[in-house]
């Protein structure tokens, strides 16, 4: 296939699909003979020292007081021409437009394409490719970027160290569906299989992000997929973002990683697992203290809600419930010169007013 006839996002699709040596073009999967644990065998910079995705251990980042919020551009000007949803056989892919680029970062980048790795609907199971402290999400979302201020193009930035910025977004689930994923997810059933394609209208790419761009994590590292380039300065927000159990469902069982006329293979578990972090540091945006401080702060705020509750329940016990409502006490019973009335009287009070018989209240959730 001629590479210089390949517009820009196709291009990267093109080099996530196959890659090639003289003639020869090599298939990968996830898993299998030509899985993950065998790209270095096909795809040498896959077996570097500097790939990805990574674990980020929080307490082993380093403050650099130097990084900033990244400023999207042009990502909310998506005008009336439609986007593309494209399906890999690896994943899902929306190529951006030109005018989309990339604030904030020591050079110029252009916007190429966006994509999504997942895992496979199973309890408890992964997606994301980034993990923190080893707890993976249930999916993570890709904005890819080439450096346009030093490279001429895709093609050639991809290869180099400092040729590309992709934003990493880490995905939850929640109960309310994320309106912004509908965009991509509503359309999911008309590329079910590899090869297809489909447009559909444009929008607002920054809606997909989380609302702060200025927390975040930063290291060097690769592309997750083959041919592994390690030319990525990696941007892994802290914030996540939430989907809702039905669009995450939609994603991991509606595409095949198969062309339509071969058995069909469904789409799942298309993340890579984290890679060594060998020498290299992790960044943060914002001092490890904030995130410590945060934490005190909710612990403090659940113990102080904790003791406010038992003060009022035991409170409410060591009051007896005449002591509470004084108007309503019934008079006092005249003494009479019969002991078993007047002792029938007592104990037919006292079981009214039993503090150990009164329902504890229920304290509210923290």
């Amino acid at each position: 296939m001629d590479l210089v006839g390949l517009s820009l996002p196709l291009l990267l699709v093109f080099w996530q699909w196959t890659t090639t040596t003289g003639a020869a073009v090599t298939y990968w999967t996830y898993t299998g003979s030509v899985g993950q644990s065998k790209w270095a065998d096909y795809f040498p910079d896959c077996g570097g020292k500097a790939q990805s995705p990574v674990d980020v251990a929080t307490v082993q980042t380093q403050y650099d007081p130097s990084l900033g919020p990244l400023t999207p551009l042009g990502y909310s000007q998506h005008g009336n021409k439609p986007f593309n949803l494209y399906n890999n056989g690896h994943t899902v892919v929306v190529p951006l437009p030109g005018w989309m680029g990339l604030g904030g970062l020591p050079w110029q980048f252009t916007a190429v394409q966006m994509h999504l790795h997942w895992g496979n609907g199973a309890p408890e199971a992964g997606g994301s490719e980034h993990t923190i402290n080893g707890q993976s999400s249930a999916a993570e979302l890709h904005v890819v970027h080439y450096n346009s201020e030093l490279y001429p193009n895709m093609s050639v930035a991809m290869t180099q160290q400092d040729g590309l910025a992709v934003l990493g977004v880490l995905i939850e689930t929640g109960e309310e569906a994320n309106q912004a994923f509908w965009n991509i997810l509503n359309y999911l059933g008309r590329i079910r299989h590899a090869g297809q394609s489909v447009s559909i209208p444009a929008f607002d790419v920054q809606s997909l992000l989380p609302s702060d761009l200025g927390r975040y994590y930063r290291y060097n590292g690769s592309l997750t997929t083959p041919p592994c380039f390690q030319s990525v300065l990696w941007t892994l927000f802290t914030e996540t973002v939430k989907i809702s159990h039905t669009q995450l469902m939609k994603l991991e069982t509606v595409l095949y990683a198969s062309k339509e006329d071969a058995d069909r293979v469904v789409m799942q578990d298309n993340y890579r697992t984290p890679q060594p972090l060998n020498d290299r540091t992790i960044l943060s945006s914002f001092p490890l203290g904030e995130i410590t401080a945060i934490v005190i702060g909710a612990l403090c705020g659940c113990v102080g809600v904790a003791v406010i509750i038992r003060f009022i329940v035991k409170t409410i016990r060591s009051t007896s419930s005449w002591d509470v409502l004084p108007s309503i006490r019934p008079a006092p019973v005249p003494r009479t010169k019969e002991p078993g009335k007047e002792l029938k009287q007592d104990v037919a009070l006292n079981t009214t007013t039993e503090p150990g018989k009164k329902e504890d209240p229920v304290p509210p959730s923290v």
